[in-house]
């Protein structure tokens, strides 16, 4: 008796290419272990039996095979029509059983992961009958009737840890290995694919160009399904070294899709999270977190430093996305109620290259991935590289690329979702839960609404980075939603050394166009005690959180209350460093701190629960991080405000939203809380023309 094996059930409807699938994913795995093959169209008793063959297949081959046994079952002999010889599948470390119905309930019981492969109908009957031959011609409608039956009782599908779609191109076999080695349940038993699969090192390429970021964008990305674009957009209003009020923020700007090699998209809801690879995706029943921590970091910052070739960022490649509000429910939140269309909790990409524009010495690296056994890319002048270096050079020889002219686009009329009366109310709440000590501070937000006809938010972004310069500005593309930020703050960066770094900020005045009226905004401000309690009372908030996980007496506060001035607004900024504990998760450093505790106020946890009763609705992507999860250990966060988000309607046209707050305290003023946020707004309304709504 062997010990018991890890079962692979691949399942699919006649000609989905189930046993082509199945015979390439057990040829990569014998180079490891031990692997035995079960088709099923060896003991399905004639063209009607489907349904007896699923029997003989769970109470003959699985139980056994089970137990690390081997199993031994009657074949039928298709010629003759009837029971033919005894067979046996021997027991092994991984089984992979393939066929129509592998996967059915009673089988389930058995199996480690359900696969499920699709294919289109015609193509699907095609593959058959080259396999099969004519003699499945006569019965191909009898035996896909007897699948519509089984599969409208037994949806598998609805089951399937992996789907394929299997596709002619022939990466299916790759894409499921891919995922399945990311599985909870194989994750041991694949690992030296996983470890292949993370054997990799960093080749960067330096451009000695002045390149123009938004004109390479569009020239790499324009057509891709997925796209993002970290832009510190603040380096484009100076030369020379970052500002000395934005400091080490903007320096970098990072731009990458999932196409290619090893790109992939993860999407996170409540308790699934789902990997998209190529042909194949992958649902597992996790927190994201949870997730996290088994992706990021898998990769030693030692291991990527012999083929750098001078680069100096952080980013090495890797994940890039958001974390929408609502995964507070894995850090102390309630979950919330969400609808079936809204946007999920989280939402990345994996890049394996990327360009990277270095404002301080004025250059583009190219990055990319390569295997370690392999040659370097330098000696590999592949088709991505050849483009990218042709985007880079010409943007470098026109003028910066200008957005369409905003006369040219409706000004889009904004609805608000509390009217003043109804926001100075919440204000007045939330002051009740402080007084009577739930709370110290209560970040009350809100949100305003468009509807326009379809919208790309390229050029639109392309025009709030002009107006609205941020260190963290991003333009985030998943297909039909986008997202549009100009937030100058940081929430959370861990450096590959383990350096740890928050900077919130809590106190806003507007500017003015008149220098003097402007400084004294500034100097308001500044001494305004209310602010400094606001910001103070973050401080001490995020002191805790990143504790959780410092070095003992790491935490100190080089920066406290200080003054940052950017297009529209002048704002109070704090910040706080740590050293991150030797060995820490640095998922869970992040997970400690979130989300920012500038957006909830003070207790974070008590503080919260009174939002959820407050705000009525979920927050989405606004008031979350956005940014990079580096193959290095490296992340930087920012929160998600002064940002325009994009999703269909559902009926053609667009949903414009923008989140918008403010720290509410025993001290607030209920109209100048109101005014606070109308200033927050204006940047983003102003760029589109509109005006923040009356009601």
């Amino acid at each position: 008796m062997s010990p018991a094996p890890v079962i692979i059930g691949i399942d699919g409807r006649s000609g989905a290419g189930k046993t082509t699938l199945a015979v390439e994913l057990a040829a990569a795995l014998r180079e490891h272990r031990k692997v035995s093959l079960f088709h099923l169209e060896d003991i399905y008793p004639g063209w009607n039996g489907l349904n007896a063959g699923i029997e003989r297949y769970v109470s003959t081959v699985l139980p056994p095979l089970t137990r690390g046994e081997d199993a031994e079952w009657v074949c039928w002999d298709w010629e003759q029509r009837y029971d033919g010889d005894t067979r046996l599948t021997a027991a092994a470390d991984v089984v992979i059983v393939e066929g129509v119905g592998a996967c059915s309930e009673a089988a389930r019981a058995f199996l480690d992961v359900v696969v499920w492969v699709e294919s289109a109908d015609d193509e699907r009957k095609r593959r058959a009958l080259d396999r099969d031959g004519e003699v499945f011609a006569g019965h191909w409608d009898e035996w896909a009737q007897q699948e519509e039956e089984w599969l409208a009782e037994d949806p598998v599908h609805n089951h399937a840890q992996v789907t394929v779609k299997n596709a002619a191109s022939g990466s299916a076999p790759a894409d499921v290995l891919h995922l399945l080695s990311h599985l909870p349940a194989l994750e041991h038993v694949l690992a030296p694919e996983r470890l292949a699969q993370h054997s990799h090192k960093l080749f960067a390429e330096r451009l000695d160009v002045a390149a123009d970021p938004a004109r390479v964008f569009d020239a790499l990305y324009a057509d891709s399904p997925r796209a993002i674009w970290l832009d510190s957009s603040i380096a484009e209003t100076h030369t020379g070294a970052p500002q000395a009020d934005t400091p080490q923020r903007s320096r970098w700007s990072i731009m990458a899709d999932d196409a290619g090699p090893h790109g992939a998209h993860v999407t996170h809801r409540p308790g699934i999270t789902t990997v998209r690879a190529g042909s194949a995706s992958a649902t597992i029943e996790s927190g994201f977190f949870r997730w996290l921590d088994g992706e990021w970091g898998t990769v030693p910052a030692s291991d990527w430093a012999s083929s750098a070739q001078g680069y100096s960022g952080d980013f090495t490649l890797g994940w890039l996305g958001y974390l929408g509000y609502e995964l507070k429910h894995e850090t102390g939140g309630r979950p919330a109620a969400l609808a079936e269309d809204s946007a999920p909790d989280a939402e990345l990409i994996f890049a394996a290259r990327a360009v990277v524009f270095d404002h301080l010495e004025d250059c583009v690296w190219l990055l990319s991935l390569f295997p370690l056994a392999g040659d370097s890319p330098a000696h590999q002048d592949n088709d991505w590289a050849r483009q990218a270096r042709a985007a880079v050079n010409r943007s470098a020889r026109h003028s910066a690329h200008k957005p369409r002219n905003p006369e040219t686009l409706s000004a889009p009329v904004f609805s608000a979702r509390d009217s003043e009366r109804e926001y100075k109310a919440k204000i007045a709440q939330a002051q009740h839960q402080i007084a009577e000590g739930n709370t110290y501070e209560v970040c009350l937000t809100t949100t305003v609404r468009a509807q326009v006809p379809a919208l790309k938010l390229w050029e639109t972004y392309l025009r709030l980075r002009a107006q609205n310069p941020a260190p963290f500005a991003a333009y985030l593309r998943f297909g039909a939603c986008e997202v549009a930020s100009t937030s100058p703050e940081r929430f959370i960066k861990i450096g590959s050394d383990g350096g740890l770094r928050a900077e919130p900020i809590k106190g806003t005045r507007r500017r003015s166009s008149d220098p003097a009226v402007d400084q004294k905004l500034r100097e308001e401000l500044a001494s305004s005690g209310k602010d400094r309690a606001e910001n103070i009372m973050i401080v001490d908030l995020l002191r805790n959180d990143l504790s959780h996980y410092a070095v003992p007496g790491s935490v100190k506060v080089p920066r406290l209350c200080a003054i940052e001035s950017y297009a529209t607004v002048h704002q109070m900024v704090s910040t706080i460093d740590a050293q991150l504990l030797p060995g820490a998760s640095r998922s869970e450093a992040v997970a400690a701190a979130f989300p920012a505790g500038s957006m909830t106020g003070a207790p974070k946890i008590s503080t919260m629960a009174i939002l959820d009763e407050l705000e009525v609705e979920p927050r989405g992507v606004y008031s979350g991080a956005l940014g990079y999860f580096s193959l290095n250990g490296a992340t930087d966060l920012s929160v998600v405000i002064r940002t325009l988000v994009a999703r269909p309607d559902g009926d053609g046209g667009t949903e414009l939203s923008i989140g918008i707050g403010g720290a509410i305290t025993a001290d607030s003023a209920p109209q100048e809380e109101y005014e606070e946020i109308r200033i927050k707004a204006s940047g983003i309304l102003g760029t589109l023309g509109s005006s923040f709504p009356s009601r």
